[in-house]
């Protein structure tokens, strides 16, 4: 197969599984669709190289991989997070209840190491997954490989009704009050930091717009990765931190210290392709996976994402209890953990759209339900996802 034709179709594979996705609003994950027409492809006329063969081998995805949780550090924004300390507590209890859940029963029903490996794709997204997977592997445990880029592909299943579900229960909470004059607009404190456009860049003040290239945001951006990557070589005869996990922190550094814009990799048009090249690189671990491979991770995949939910809900409804937010929104928050951004806008717009059609009605919806779902989604699936893959890839 020639280099082009490979690349092709695995783009084609990539189009059909978000066509599909809008096609049937977030109901079907595009990855869950990805995923399944990878297995066939790989069990039919796939060469098993064929991710490699198109452009993406090892050691692109790796240095992908550290441009885009640096970049994903671009986007934290302390101020608006402390606005949000309910939320965050509540996403943080859900995560607590997925380890407390799947440690505590999981370890008894499956092994140690098949509950260290689900627990942060469950958790977060495509970064961990990937962090999770190549860790199996390099631990020699193949299986266990497949079996976190699985978890990651069929967990938005879980997510995706539940989530559907306590919301709407949670809309028609607040539209009774909103009706009977007990609920008006919460306005977004984010707007005014939204209305600025992009963030100055405190140490380039002088520096004419002009230079600020494409190649000058991703210079910048290459060379915060390499300082996490250089710490991490340094504590490492004292301690032992993914570098991926110091990339998260120094992206948060040096946008707060001026010396990186936010949504930097966008803003240097290199966001789509990375996204493309990550995609494709998880799911070249697919290549592993036999038919009964996949028989034997089934059992293991549909008990940790059913503990995980148990979890989620009593702690998200504890904590719920205690900050007193009701417990159809703590339960949502929790859930975001499955899937991130952008079902969890696309989750709750949609949910919105079923309650009302009246647009001041869905003014109120919109202010009181969008802002901690997309919190709930960027603090577990962003920030701490990548943190328990880079502590729990130790584990193995």
């Amino acid at each position: 197969m020639s280099q082009m034709l490979a690349l092709v179709i695995l783009i084609l594979i990539l189009f059909i599984g978000d066509a599909v996705a809008v096609r049937t609003k977030a109901m079907v994950p595009s990855v869950f669709i990805c995923a399944t027409l990878f297995l066939l492809g790989y069990w039919t006329f796939f060469p098993q190289d064929i991710v490699a063969l198109a452009g993406v081998p090892p050691v692109v995805a790796t240095m992908l991989i550290y441009l885009l949780i640096t970049n994903m550090g671009t986007l934290l924004s302390i101020q608006e997070l402390m606005k949000q300390w309910k939320t965050i507590l509540i996403a943080l209890s859900g995560i607590l209840g997925i380890i407390a859940i799947l440690f505590g029963i999981g370890t008894f029903l499956f092994d140690f190491k098949t509950v260290v490996v689900a627990i942060p794709p469950l958790v977060g997204g495509l970064v961990s997954a990937l962090i999770m997977s190549e860790g199996a592997k390099e631990a020699g445990l193949l299986s266990l490989s497949v079996f976190a880029i699985v978890i990651y592909v069929m967990q938005g299943f879980a997510g995706y009704p539940l989530t559907s579900f306590v919301l709407k229960k949670e809309g028609k909470r607040l539209l009774k009050q909103y009706r009977n004059g007990q609920l008006s607009i919460k306005e977004s404190e984010s707007d005014a930091t939204a209305a600025k456009g992009k963030t100055e860049l405190k140490l380039f003040k002088k520096m004419p717009d002009r230079y600020n290239t494409d190649f000058f945001k991703l210079f910048r951006l290459a060379f915060v990765a390499y300082l996490a990557y250089l710490v991490s070589v340094l504590l490492a005869p004292v301690v032992t931190i993914s570098p991926f996990v110091l990339c998260l922190v120094f992206g948060v550094i040096a946008t707060s210290a001026g010396f990186l814009e936010k949504h930097a990799l966008q803003r240097a048009n290199g966001f789509g392709f990375a996204l493309m090249a990550l995609m494709l690189y998880i799911f070249d671990g697919l290549k592993q996976a036999n038919p009964s491979m996949m028989l034997e991770i089934l059992y293991p995949l549909i008990g940790c994402i059913v503990l995980g939910v148990i979890g989620m809900y009593l702690f998200s409804f504890i904590m719920g209890k205690i900050l007193k937010v009701s417990k159809e929104m703590a339960f949502a928050v929790s859930l975001t953990a499955l899937y991130g951004f952008p079902a969890d806008y696309i989750i709750t717009a949609e949910v919105i759209k079923a309650l009302t059609e009246d647009e001041k009605e869905k003014e109120v919806l919109t202010s009181h339900m969008l802002p901690p779902m997309l919190v709930g989604g960027f603090i577990s699936v962003t920030i701490v996802s990548v943190i328990l893959a880079g502590i729990f890839v130790g584990f193995l």
